[in-house]
């Protein structure tokens, strides 16, 4: 089997790592910590995927813009202190070793920070596997199509033979700004449902079942 994909590109928490109950966990415990409202578990597991800066402004609205740093560094500290127990979804590291093996290029695309995703990389033991990656703090924040054109650019791939891939509403409503397919995954941070109104080419409901996907033959 070959990949019928020049370029697929990766969102990373809830996508790749299995990240969403950490981050919305240390969302939640920002907030208490700083004093504002803590927002509910769903509510602050849909801003997952955005810049932290913009997830903030979702969480907490009526927060002054000046204090919005104060959380983003109270929820710094909550995410990291559970970086060490965050793991990779069952099947993603051969998943990516497959895929480059039969000729796919691979970048990321994450709300995360540059610090952030160096860190996960070399924890999860994934440095090397990329072709390029962007971060939400080197460019536009998701659903701004920015990062995704930028790596098609660096890397030289054509719109319709990139593929994103991600958990989340902003990662697809991402692709469809860029003028890319998409897939979705529903194991992350939003449901099966709410994928599917943006009107990927699959949504799928494991690692194993992206892996058919990705190397089905035409």
């Amino acid at each position: 089997m070959t990949s019928r994909w020049d370029l697929v590109v990766f969102d990373w928490d809830g996508t790749l790592m299995d990240s969403t109950a950490a981050i919305t966990r240390a969302i939640q415990a920002a907030c208490r910590e700083v004093g504002v409202p803590e927002p509910a578990r769903a509510q602050a597991s849909f801003v997952i995927g955005l810049g932290l800066v913009d997830a903030l402004r979702h969480v907490a609205p009526d927060v002054p813009a000046a204090d919005y740093e104060r959380i983003a560094q109270a929820y710094r500290r909550h995410y990291f202190a559970q970086a060490d127990e965050l793991v990779l979804f069952d099947g993603v590291a051969s998943l990516l070793r497959e895929l480059r093996e039969q000729g796919a290029r691979l970048a990321v695309a994450t709300g995360k920070s540059r610090t952030g995703l160096e860190l996960a990389l070399e924890q999860s033991g994934l440095r090397g596997l990329f072709d390029t990656t962007r971060t939400a703090d080197e460019t536009a924040s998701k659903p701004h199509p920015q990062m995704l054109l930028e790596i098609m650019e660096e890397l030289v791939a054509p719109a319709d033979s990139t593929l994103m891939i991600g958990d989340t509403t902003h990662d697809l409503q991402m692709a469809r700004n860029a003028g890319t397919p998409a897939v979705g995954v529903s194991y992350g941070a939003h449901r099966a449902d709410e994928l599917s109104l943006l009107q990927p080419l699959r949504v799928v409901d494991s690692v194993a079942e992206l892996r058919s996907f990705l190397l089905a033959r035409d």
